[in-house]
């Protein structure tokens, strides 16, 4: 019922992904180490997560699992290009693994949140 919403946050959430991914100095409220690949990972996770409940249908999220992956490879690409960032081969390990992340769990309860939502709103 929401979808059209739910796609819409979703891609301003991508949005946002990108514009992070490629400022010059982007904000870092945690600081230990790992904590980017932990940030890298917990993003792609996300989007995968809300992506798969937005579309229901199984083949799409195949594809969007290799989007979400060319999303990150891109990003680092850009990022080694763009001069003030590094090009790092374990942001793009993080990044996939966030996707892998986000499709399992997309199997599990916590891929229907946005449905409980939609049905305790309609209540």
């Amino acid at each position: 019922m929401l979808r059209k919403v739910w796609l819409a946050l979703g891609w301003v959430w991508v949005a946002l992904v990108f514009y992070l991914s490629l400022m010059p100095h982007p904000p870092q409220p945690l600081t230990f180490d790992g904590v980017d690949k932990l940030e890298h990972a917990l993003a792609y996770a996300s989007l995968m997560l809300w992506f798969c409940q937005a579309i229901v249908l199984p083949r799409p999220r195949i594809y969007l699992m290799g989007a979400f992956v060319v999303m990150g490879v891109g990003i680092e690409i850009l990022q080694g290009m763009g001069g003030f960032r590094y090009f790092e081969y374990t942001d793009m390990l993080a990044n996939s693994t966030g996707v892998l992340i986000g499709w399992g769990l997309a199997h599990t309860r916590m891929g229907r949140v946005l449905l409980s939502l939609e049905q305790h709103g309609t209540h």
